[in-house]
């Protein structure tokens, strides 16, 4: 039982400073328990150690065994977290769609199990992204189950993603209005967040739209006023990516000039960054451009210095995509040298990626190329072959952009046409309006003698109103509270994804110069994001559950501070939904906080007890004390208000015992 609990403690702080460990240590573990529980917090933990180190065989082959196990453990919730986390990698890095399909499939046939509608939202957009790769009309049907699993509310940022990415099929499979339904709304929920980089994607999205169906001037219009919108919030980043666009439409309409100069402009954006800073991704794309724009323009010297930047960006890149792009560059790089068998390689490289991602202008570009290729080659009948390809494609790109313009005025006319039945409409009522005005004068005189009864029926909507603003200002408080919660979650989940991904890249650099200083400098910035990111949002509480999320952070507190802390903790998990469960939470580290920062004690005593029908909290401390009615009305006071709004959320009450000198008392109750 001992070593069963101390492996439990190890899997438990792994994903703190488990990447330190060898990860054979726990293949060998998870290869060989017999334990099942034990065997699923090892497979947990390679997992994790193997994202960290980008193998993504073993995050695979690992992942779907631990989906399995706990599919048999009967933790469907669990396997669903892994499922959503694996779909990316089978998707876009092992170009296995099919399979990431298959694996959610199996998740979703527990579907009545999972509680949490993050989860069952999330399956559904999970699978909506491998769809994407396969049909996009089974990627618009996942999308839309995403969306009537998602919470409105608590899940908003995934329901503003879904439509989103369901504007991006419809667009793709021609269907625009739809496609433009979907944008708006995802444009007003990232609007509603303030996620202004993700309302310009949504803006983006109906910019394409215009692009694809060839009315590149109103593109460039949009477009114009999304760079300017972005250089008002100083968005730069998001600047280079419109230019490239604009660069790229400027190429189909033949514009050689303003193709160059756009990609320039885009180039000088990304200039502005540091080279810790700077985005590769959206460098390579830019620059392979400019490789086949030097190479297409025989200027060797140009398309080389491009190309030596390309290769020395272009490390353990394993987006299919960025590498369609370094494989067309050079394609065409190696065409302008003459090297044809090389650039015969390369072109069909970037052939089957494109078609992976069904992406019809690359398509069309890599058929394009090959035929210039086989026939210098002197091989006639298979640049033929690539030719018809390269028409066929072209020809159905050119009747689909008919169709979709005459489907687009089509458009624009039906909406006239009911603006015009509106207008005629309001016209109408205008008229019955000025027809009733002698009607209505004869019952104003009339109501004369009524006076003082609407004076009555005033007062008394007055004391309503009162009590509706004091209702909705208490109702703001909560949604205020979720929707910081949320902000907070998304920080954080940036922070560990975003920069703590790229703090782990700089470290293994690091290590393999052998520059120990810079080595303990790095992960001290690591220490300090992933402190951070556990201060935003406690993650502990989907891993562990509410219970030993508090048990640990007692315990960091305890050994992290001069505080003494003893604690009697009864298990509440599985008692609250998880939104219930992060307040609760939030409040007794809030009132942790509270009695480290202003109370001046040397001991605090949690204890945490489960009745029959609710559950009580209390928190006690031997410190200085306080008078609790001068600080509840100290406008600057604001822990005490946080604390009691947080328990109208939860429908509790709390109780405050305090006295100068002599110690604080802080007790909640919470129905269950």
């Amino acid at each position: 039982m001992i070593k069963f609990l101390a492996l439990l403690v190890i899997s438990f702080l792994y994903p703190y400073f488990g990447y330190t460990q060898d990860i054979g240590y726990y293949q060998k573990a998870a290869d060989t328990a017999r334990d099942p529980l034990v065997k699923l917090e090892m497979l947990d933990s390679v997992i994790i150690n193997s994202f960290r180190r980008k193998d993504d065989d073993s995050f695979v082959q690992y992942s779907l065994e631990y989906i399995d196990l706990a599919k048999d453990l009967d933790s469907i919730e669990q396997a669903a977290r892994k499922a959503m986390n694996l779909q990316f990698i089978l998707t876009n890095k092992k170009n296995k769609p099919k399979k990431a399909v298959s694996v959610i499939n199996g998740v979703l046939a527990h579907k009545y199990k999972i509680k949490d509608s993050f989860l069952l939202g999330g399956l559904y957009l999970k699978r909506g992204g491998a769809n994407y790769r396969i049909d996009l009309k089974e990627a618009i049907e996942d999308y839309t189950l995403a969306l009537e699993n998602f919470s409105k509310e608590g899940d908003s940022i995934y329901v503003a993603d879904a439509y989103l990415f369901r504007g991006q099929a419809y667009s793709n499979l021609g269907n625009f209005v739809p496609a433009g339904e979907s944008y708006r709304k995802a444009y007003d929920y990232y609007e509603a967040l303030k996620d202004y980089p993700y309302m310009v994607h949504a803006q983006q999205g109906i910019i394409t739209m215009f692009s694809m169906n060839g009315f590149y001037e109103k593109a460039l219009e949009e477009r114009e006023k999304i760079i300017k919108k972005l250089q008002d919030l100083k968005l730069n980043d998001y600047i280079a990516l419109e230019y490239y666009n604009q660069a790229l439409d400027f190429k189909k309409m033949g514009e050689k000039e303003l193709q160059l100069e756009y990609l320039n402009k885009a180039v000088a954006i990304l200039d502005q960054s540091s080279s810790e800073e700077r985005d590769l991704l959206q460098s390579i794309y830019v620059h392979a451009k400019l490789v086949e724009y030097y190479s297409t323009e025989k200027d060797i010297e140009k398309a080389t210095e491009q190309m030596k930047l390309l290769q020395k960006w272009f490390v353990n890149i394993d987006d299919l995509n960025t590498q369609v792009s370094f494989y067309g560059a050079l394609a065409h790089y190696h065409f302008a040298l003459g090297d044809l068998d090389t650039a015969l390689k390369y072109a069909k490289l970037k052939l089957a990626g494109s078609k992976s991602y069904n992406y019809m202008d690359a398509i069309l570009d890599s058929y394009g190329l090959l035929a210039k290729i086989y026939a210098e080659k002197g091989d006639y009948k298979k640049s033929l072959e690539s030719r018809d390809a390269y028409t066929s494609i072209s020809d159905s790109i050119y009747n689909r952009s008919t169709a979709n313009a005459l489907a687009y005025y089509q458009t624009l006319y039906e909406t006239e046409k009911n603006e015009k039945e509106l207008v005629e409409k309001n016209t109408n009522i205008q008229l019955l309006e000025k027809d009733n005005e002698a009607f209505k004068k004869v019952v104003a005189f009339s109501s004369l003698a009524v006076l003082l009864l609407f004076g009555l029926i005033l007062l008394f909507r007055n004391q309503q109103n009162l009590k509706n603003n004091k209702d909705l200002q208490e109702k703001f408080s909560q949604k205020l509270l979720v929707s910081q919660e949320e902000e907070r979650k998304r920080i954080s989940k940036d922070l560990h994804d975003g920069l703590g991904q790229r703090l782990l890249l700089l470290k293994n650099k690091v290590i393999s110069n052998g520059d120990d200083d810079t080595k303990k400098m790095v992960d001290s910035a690591i220490d300090e994001v992933r402190t951070i990111s556990r201060d935003l949002h406690p993650f502990q509480l989907q891993e562990m559950g509410i219970t030993k999320a508090i048990q640990h952070t007692l315990t960091q507190i305890d050994e992290n501070t001069t505080l003494f802390i003893s604690s009697e903790i009864d298990n509440i998990d599985d008692l609250f939904t998880p939104e219930q469960e992060v307040n609760i939470y939030r409040i007794v580290q809030e009132s942790l906080n509270n009695v480290i920062k202003h109370a001046k004690a040397e001991a605090s005593k949690v204890a945490i007890k489960k009745l029959t029908n609710n559950i009580v909290i209390s928190i006690r401390d031997n410190g200085k004390g306080f008078d609790f009615a001068e600080k509840f009305q100290d406008t600057r006071s604001l822990g005490l208000k946080t604390l009691l709004e947080r328990t109208k959320f939860l429908k509790g009450q709390m109780k405050v015992q305090s006295k100068i000198n002599g110690g604080t008392t802080l007790e909640f109750q919470f129905p269950v």
